[in-house]
């Protein structure tokens, strides 16, 4: 189902304790993440308020539901992404000016320290979607590294304090045949951690440097379908090896459509099997002082460090994104793997190599996940009854929110209030009129 309404997101977790410790919810969302984010808590919050009133059989006083409100605040766990740095370099999705978003971006920052948000994530710095467009590991984790360092310079700027935001900080990478993958991890935590120590002065918990690992869609193919499982596999192997605090594993299919219930159970199966069954993977750092990974780990940051210094004649991140350099590179660097790809030269088992001697067979049937007719008009009823209940609150409420805009306020903070009367559509329409509409540097 998509999200227009609070009361969406309600449907979507009912059934769920949002503040349970087993309980993490990453969204991956990011031109409307600020929206999204601010229904999300706001339906945690209602979950613990209606549970009170079960329990006790009475609504909460103000000051019971404040403090409902904060316990909740304090306890819910989860990521949203919200990197829109990244969709500028590699995604397409970006809807408000970059300046407006960064804003915001910020001001999520502040609301999550004031409100003593810990467990969530408030960004997750994201380098997949950068590989998916094209881009090799070295520039993955080069812009990656310092989109990152751009968003601390921009909430210090503020005037928040490093050790305040610095650990709701995550990142986001994927993994992909290529030997510098290996070393991804150990290369990003020591350039994280050394900055963070050396140049902002921060404390333990925030050089610590937190990431997320998908394996790579791009390496996926249609062909020889099955193989995909192993190069998934392996992809799983390295990041594990490699200390990563999350990962995920893609489904075989995911190279013709969204994936099937039974390639997911596989997807998942190569983690439980790894970390379950693989004895290796019990050492915590099976490859630690191997010659090839101390070798690729010097190399890689110095690639890294390198790529950093011509962000830096560029006018750092926003100036080399204003002459589209991040772009370029991506898209030089998708071409050069198309055309290793095409020539053989980049060897791909059973796409471009020790192909099939009985072709490449088309399967009979593709389960597709579609909505149905049921469920789209069941989606546009409950946005209209939403905006009919709510039509005598929602203009004024829309007005605030520009209002905090213009006057330079805490967008998140009026967000929180606003998602309980206004839907998506309303308060995108609202913000790209003071805060400006996303329009490409050509």
């Amino acid at each position: 189902m998509s999200i227009a309404t609070l009361d969406d997101l309600k449907v979507l977790y009912s059934g769920f304790d949002l503040c349970h410790p087993t309980t993490s919810v990453s969204m991956t969302i990011n031109g409307p993440a600020p929206s999204i984010l601010a229904m999300f808590m706001n339906a945690a919050i209602d979950q613990h308020l209606e549970k009170f009133q079960a329990d006790n059989g009475r609504e909460p006083t103000d000051t019971e539901a404040e403090k409902i409100r904060e316990w909740t605040l304090a306890n819910v766990r989860g990521t949203v992404q919200a990197d829109i740095l990244k969709e500028d370099q590699g995604q397409n999705t970006c809807i408000f000016s970059t300046e407006f978003s960064l804003k915001v971006m910020g001001d999520i920052a502040q609301y999550f320290v004031h409100h003593n948000v810990r467990n969530f994530y408030s960004v997750s710095i994201s380098g997949y979607h950068i590989a998916e467009a094209g881009a090799n590991p070295i520039s993955q984790l080069a812009f990656t590294l310092s989109n990152g360092f751009t968003l601390v310079e921009a909430y210090l700027a503020r005037g928040m304090h490093i050790d305040d935001f610095a650990p709701n900080l995550s990142y986001f990478f994927s993994n992909g045949m290529d030997p510098e993958y290996t070393v991804m991890g150990r290369v990003a935590r020591r350039i994280w951690a050394v900055a963070m120590k050396e140049k902002y002065g921060a404390n333990e918990r925030s050089q610590k440097l937190k990431y997320h690992i998908q394996t790579s869609g791009r390496s996926l193919h249609a062909q020889e379908i099955a193989f995909n499982d192993i190069r998934t596999t392996l992809q799983a192997l390295i990041a594990i090896y490699d200390n990563c605090n999350s990962l995920h594993t893609n489904a075989y299919d995911e190279a013709i459509t969204t994936p099937t219930e039974e390639s997911v159970r596989r997807a998942m199966a190569i983690q439980l099997i790894i970390n379950r069954e693989w004895g290796l993977a019990k050492n915590e750092n099976p490859n630690q002082g191997a010659f090839i990974i101390e070798e690729l780990t010097e190399l890689v940051e110095e690639a890294v460090l390198s790529e950093f210094e011509k962000i830096a004649d560029r006018g750092g991140v926003l100036g080399a994104m204003e002459t589209g350099y991040q772009r370029g590179k991506i898209q030089e660097e998708s071409m050069h793997y198309e055309m290793l790809k095409h020539t053989g030269e980049y060897p791909i088992i059973g796409v471009n190599t020790f192909r099939s001697p009985h072709g490449d067979p088309v399967p009979e049937s593709i389960e597709l996940a579609r909505s149905t007719e049921d469920e789209k008009q069941s989606q546009l009823k409950r946005l209209a009854d939403f905006h009919e209940r709510h039509a005598g609150e929602s203009p004024a409420m829309l007005q605030r929110l520009q209002q905090a805009v213009i006057d330079n306020a805490n967008v998140f903070e009026v967000l929180m209030d606003a998602v309980r009367v206004c839907s998506l559509g309303q308060i995108t329409n609202a913000l790209f009129e003071v805060g400006g509409q996303y329009r490409r540097s050509m």
